[in-house]
């Protein structure tokens, strides 16, 4: 590759989002670059069991199911680069994706750079992060059947993954650093009517704790009286939050208050023709490894339009 060359399309980011975008664009001849960063993947490299991913009788792994994608991509003639971006120009085709001193031109571009968790910031909460830690209910809640579990938060995410858990789980404790909710009110009587769910306020978390193997409970704090206890717990899921990886397009390409990119109804359109959004970067509901396939397939699809209506009809 050359960074003189301008490329038809550049993938900005590796998870299944960009990963499908990949296949189908080099599919449809569009020999795409892919710039998948440094730590490519994205979320599913710290997931040990996928098991909702269709195709996978009996599960996969997210780093194997990422690789297996990955090999397709580059069956069809997706090119990789493993680094990160550190700029982009979109004011003017073609768009301009800088990776340090160099810079890429492209006609196109997809952003599918995905969103990650809102962590406390504890060492021991990525110490036996999928060892009984988790920051998705929706994927690991069936590996945690008849047994106590936590949940940290006081959004409606919150509400909503500790409801979740109370069709696996024999107890989920909400913990909650005050006794004021940013969760909408339909969501916290919810929480609040199922027998299940015990809330635990004015409490934050000072450490998780565990046996090196996975993690066997929580210290807790309360912020009030200062006391300070111990709770048996099997899981514990961080539910205070997403931050979308969208820094470098900031000024650059229309967000809502939270960061993540804005698109068209329906569509992976951006404001800015010729650059879409696909995945978790464009997705503050949904966040699965499905959605965010499927979404890269729409950008794939909306590109290759998108070039077909343009007066040169062709890729490049």
């Amino acid at each position: 590759m050359s960074e003189n060359k301008v490329e038809s399309l550049i993938i900005i980011g590796s998870g299944p989002a960009g990963l499908s975008a990949a296949i189908y664009s080099a599919r449809a001849r569009m020999e795409p670059l892919m710039i998948e960063g440094e730590e490519a993947g994205g979320q599913l490299m710290t997931t040990s069991e996928v098991e909702n991913f269709p195709g996978f009788e009996h599960g996969i792994t997210g780093p194997d199911l990422i690789a297996t994608m990955r090999k397709q991509a580059e069956r069809f003639g997706t090119r990789f680069l493993t680094r990160n971006v550190t700029k982009v120009e979109f004011d003017k085709r073609p768009f301009q994706v800088h990776v340090g001193p160099t810079v890429y031109q492209a006609n196109s571009i997809i952003i599918s750079t995905g969103a990650s968790a809102k962590y406390l910031g504890l060492p021991t909460e990525k110490q036996y992060y999928n060892r009984g830690v988790s920051a998705c209910a929706t994927c690991d809640a069936a590996f945690f059947k008849d047994v106590e579990v936590g949940v940290v938060g006081g959004g409606d995410t919150a509400m909503e993954e500790a409801s979740f858990l109370t069709r696996f789980a024999s107890k989920v404790y909400l913990f909650h650093r005050s006794e004021n909710f940013k969760a909408s009110k339909i969501m916290l009587e919810r929480a609040r009517k199922n027998p299940k769910i015990e809330f635990v306020m004015n409490t934050v978390i000072e450490e998780v704790l565990g046996d090196g193997k996975s993690m066997t409970g929580l210290r807790l704090k309360n912020i009030i009286s200062g006391e300070v206890s111990e709770k048996k717990l099997q899981g514990f899921f961080l539910a205070i939050g997403h931050q979308p990886n969208t820094k470098i397009f900031s000024g650059i390409l229309d967000m809502n208050e939270a960061g993540y990119l804005k698109t068209k109804p329906g569509t992976t359109f951006t404001n800015i023709p010729g650059v879409f959004a696909a995945g978790d970067v464009q997705d503050p509901h949904y966040r699965q490894a499905i959605t965010a396939a499927g979404s890269g397939c729409m950008a794939s699809l909306d590109c290759e339009r998108w070039f077909e209506a343009q007066e040169e009809g062709s890729y490049v």
